[in-house]
């Protein structure tokens, strides 16, 4: 299925630079990452490219250091708008860009300096299309390849729709992440599916974009190797702490992909739509257990004890990696008794690893 090398060459000669690619970067308070981001891609050596900075509202040092780039480069754009959250920001960055695909890249994060070249190697310049590389997770100490877990290959028709789409929610371990980094995407994918955003998602805005742009693809290519990404694993970010409007962004995710999963006819749709919302959940109580507030278990008795999380949990069955995942959702699943705080133990544990 992996492009040959010498197809990806004859492939970028026929399209390659006559496809304008705009890097969109949303920017919140990353002052201390941000020049490194902004560089690595003005690195690129693809020229057919625009980089659209779009600040928002932050009250550090980042918008100066977007203007600064903007004044002396002149393939940078730079947005400053209210403070609206990241896919607001990514929508912003749309509406102003001139590109035939689009790129998002984290203010915290950096590239390779071929990673546009790489991945433009790979497009046909029809609509629908999709390129997934892969990426470094970089931590304090360490740094780590991280694989999508799909062959390397085109996905197309019948196959795309079998062992990407159907797999894309639902399942432990994404067959391709939903993250909007990492992806080059023909930009209809992204326009064609703004009704289906909610800008007040702070968790799960990646999915919130991914998942009906994927439903939107006819043409997906996953590379091999390609670690091109580097994605800065940062203490304190959204992901990594406890925030309290989790369950809410949560729940409001879950209406934006079951509606997608419907009006696009989505394989395995609902039972994938359930599924995933039973992994999220399970993720909104490892939040609540991280919650240094003494309320933690009146707050995880509210969640499991609505009437929809119960039967979701009860009828829903899926597979659970991990000795404290595989507690957890045994416990969520017959709440009462003292799980909450052995679990909260064990997970104090996890997080110093």
């Amino acid at each position: 299925m992996a492009l040959s090398w010498i197809a990806c060459m004859e492939e970028i000669r026929m399209t390659g630079e006559s496809c304008k690619i705009s890097v969109i970067v949303p920017v919140y308070n990353k002052e201390a990452y941000l020049r490194e981001c902004v560089d690595s891609i003005l690195s690129q050596d693809y020229q057919n490219m625009e980089v659209i900075l779009v600040d928002d509202a932050s009250t550090d040092d980042s918008g100066r250091i977007c203007d600064d780039y903007g004044q002396r480069d002149a393939r940078v754009k730079v947005i400053h708008k209210e403070n609206g959250g990241p896919t607001a920001a990514c929508v912003t960055g749309m509406e102003a860009a001139a590109g035939d695909y689009y790129m998002f890249v984290d203010s915290d994060d950096y590239v390779e300096p071929a990673m546009l070249t790489g991945m433009a190697a790979h497009l046909t310049g029809k609509p629908g299309e999709i390129i997934c590389c892969n990426h470094l997770l970089e931590k304090q100490k360490t740094t780590e390849p991280v694989y999508s877990t799909a062959n390397p290959g085109v996905y197309q028709g019948e196959e795309l729709q079998s062992q990407i789409l159907a797999r894309l929610i639902g399942q432990e371990q994404k067959v391709i992440s939903l993250s909007r980094c990492m992806k080059l995407c023909e930009k209809s994918v992204f326009t064609d599916n703004e009704k289906y955003y909610d800008y007040s998602i702070r968790f799960g805005d990646d999915s919130n974009m991914m998942y009906p742009a994927f439903l939107n693809s006819t043409r997906v290519v996953v590379m091999e190797g390609a670690l091109f990404y580097h994605y800065r694993y940062v203490e304190g970010s959204i992901i990594h702490r406890y925030d309290t409007g989790i369950y809410e962004s949560v729940r409001k995710l879950m209406r934006c992909l079951s509606r997608a999963a419907a009006e696009k006819q989505a394989p395995d749709g609902t039972q994938a739509v359930d599924r995933e919302y039973c992994y999220l959940l399970l993720y909104v109580l490892k939040n609540e257990l991280r919650n240094p507030d003494s309320g933690y278990r009146a707050r995880i008795r509210e969640i499991l004890g609505g009437r929809e999380n119960r039967e979701r949990l009860r009828d829903t069955r899926i597979v659970v990696s991990g000795k404290a995942n595989r507690l957890l959702y045994l416990a969520a699943r017959h709440p009462g008794g003292i799980w909450p705080g052995i679990v909260r133990g064990m997970l104090k544990v996890y997080d110093r690893k």
